[in-house]
């Protein structure tokens, strides 16, 4: 059956409640209503004031529609504003069928105009739970890790804790007396021994220093090593290392490991790469250092690694790396920002060169203070100077520090995946003074300039190659 259906809005009063159910709708006047529907010939039957048709079996029936549900509207006033009440209209509905049947309905057309939205001063809400985790600066590393990089981790995480893991076992076999008649001549020798400045190199392992887990521990930044020209085998040389960092990753990767190829880069040239003499009266570590080809800084150290051992017993074919800024450079440490170079005032390194007759390799490690942030002696001027304190009077200083985790990437002591290139540069040559002699201070200022001079080249050579950002300069100090 098809229906048409016409729908015609009538204005009723506004006394007529809002929430009047339809049985409840009072007998409208005519006014109110459309001339066809006091036109018709008979009046419609009502049924408690609502208008009904009738069928073709003359049974009373109520045309098809539905009626919206309508919510019962709620208090007049909200936060103590008054709504504005208008009136309803009156919607009447016309139905035919096709056999011409009129029926006609009426409804209220409540008005559906959109209210107007609530403003944040009408409704205060509390925390929401979990939402500091959202806002937090702490990313945890996914458990989908490959697991060469949990490799790479566990290396660089050994190296960093080495001094602690070594002193701890070293305790833990103290308290058990079983160990006791080993362990204390053991400790004797450590506090007597001459083998970290003795210059023989009796303790160096190759085997050690070529296993395959430093490959790990260089990939993990990744760290490579460049020659910028050959060395000669039959000369001797001292290594500058800059910057020292804050840990010096980058000179044990390349100088302590075969992991960087050193050896093929300069073949003939045994490497000796030197720390602090402190670090090898620690018990279990020094054996470990000393396995490595670690030596003491000392100048007897340094004087007799260069001058004993090689093809004809004078130290031909021998060098050594050193960190020329120091302690005191590692407070300078700071990611993205100018590179500081405590170098201005040191020349006992150039001095050693003329004594012993070494040519002077500067080492510019691009990477090296991009690994930890670190405390700015600005903003934490007492800070600095506590630390200042603490070099001159025990000989090392405590930066303080952070960079990852092991299992996040934000906080710990774990170094950034930063890369590392470590350039070695062209070799300042230096004429040995005759034993005895005392070294010309003119000539010392000469071999320093030209090896600052070789560090800059390497600056502004490689800066842009290896990432520097722009405005990073490279800044002599001290």
């Amino acid at each position: 059956m098809s229906v048409s259906t016409t729908s015609t809005p009538v204005a009723i009063p506004s006394s007529l409640p809002l929430d009047a159910e339809p049985q409840q709708l009072p007998e409208l006047e005519k006014r109110h209503l459309p001339s066809q529907l006091h036109e018709t010939e008979e009046e419609p039957d009502k049924v408690n004031g609502l208008f009904v048709g009738k069928g073709e079996a003359d049974t009373q029936r109520s045309p098809p529609f539905s009626s919206p549900r309508h919510k019962k509207s709620g208090s007049l006033r909200v936060n103590g504003a008054s709504k504005q009440q208008k009136a309803p209209q009156l919607l009447v509905e016309d139905i035919h069928d096709k056999d011409g049947e009129h029926l006609t309905s009426l409804k209220l057309a409540f008005d559906d105009t959109p209210k107007p939205q609530r403003t944040q001063t009408e409704l205060v809400s509390g925390r929401r739970a979990g939402a500091s985790w959202d806002r937090s600066h702490i990313h945890f590393a996914p458990i989908s890790v490959p697991f060469q990089r949990r490799l790479q981790t566990l290396m660089v995480l050994a190296h960093t804790l080495s001094i602690a893991i070594f002193l701890t076992a070293f305790f833990l076999f103290c308290a058990i007396p079983l160990f006791w008649p080993i362990l204390f001549p053991y400790t004797i020798y450590v506090l007597l021994s001459a083998a970290p400045h003795s210059g023989t190199l009796s303790h160096r392992s190759p085997f050690l220093r070529s296993l395959p887990i430093w490959s790990l521990f260089a990939s993990y930044f990744p760290a490579r090593l460049h020659r910028s020209s050959r060395l000669e085998p039959t000369r001797k040389y001292i290594f500058g290392y800059h910057p020292h960092g804050i840990i010096s990753h980058g000179a044990f990767a390349t100088f302590a490991t075969e992991a960087c190829g050193f050896s093929t880069l300069f073949p003939g040239i045994t490497n000796t790469l030197l720390t602090l003499d402190s670090n090898f009266r620690v018990p279990f570590y020094r054996d470990y250092a000393l396995a490595m080809g670690l030596a003491s800084v000392s100048r007897e150290s340094c004087e007799n690694i260069l001058t004993k051992g090689g093809p004809n017993g004078e130290g031909m074919g021998r060098a050594i790396t050193i960190v020329v800024g120091g302690a005191r450079e590692s407070l300078d440490a700071q990611p993205r920002s100018h590179l500081r170079l405590v170098l201005k005032r040191r020349k006992g390194f150039v001095k050693l060169a003329i004594r012993t007759g070494a040519d002077l390799v500067p080492v510019l490690a691009f990477g090296e203070n991009e690994l930890y942030e670190q405390v700015t002696s600005d903003s934490h001027p007492l800070v600095h100077k506590f630390q200042l304190m603490v070099k001159k009077f025990m000989g090392f200083t405590i930066p303080l520090f952070h960079a990852r985790g092991v299992f996040n990437y934000d906080v710990g002591l774990m170094p950034y995946r930063k890369p590392l290139n470590v350039v070695v540069g062209h070799p300042v040559k230096v004429v040995q003074a005759r034993k005895g002699e005392k070294v010309d201070e003119a000539y010392v200022d000469e071999i320093h300039a030209a090896y600052v001079e070789e560090l800059e080249r390497i600056w502004e050579e490689w800066k842009d190659v290896f990432g520097v950002e722009k405005g990073v300069e490279l800044r002599i100090v001290e």
